[in-house]
């Protein structure tokens, strides 16, 4: 199974612990909205994706499983 971090980006209010604390995962485009760099997530970083949803404070991170197509 695959996994991917998807950004709800009505939700994100921009406050960028996603990208500061996991910069190899998630980055901010020019207005400042988080940008996922790894998609699929690595599966070593399926930790540190997972650490990255629970630290949002709007919940706007989420981390999905799919089967690898």
């Amino acid at each position: 199974m695959e996994q991917h971090l998807t950004v709800d980006r009505k939700a994100c209010a921009g406050h960028g612990l996603c990208y500061g604390a996991a910069p190899d995962l998630v980055d901010c485009d020019e207005q400042g909205d988080p940008v996922v760099l790894a998609d699929p997530v690595p599966e070593a970083q399926v930790g540190e994706a997972r650490q990255v949803v629970d630290m949002c404070p709007e919940r706007a991170l989420a981390l999905e499983q799919t089967q690898p197509v």
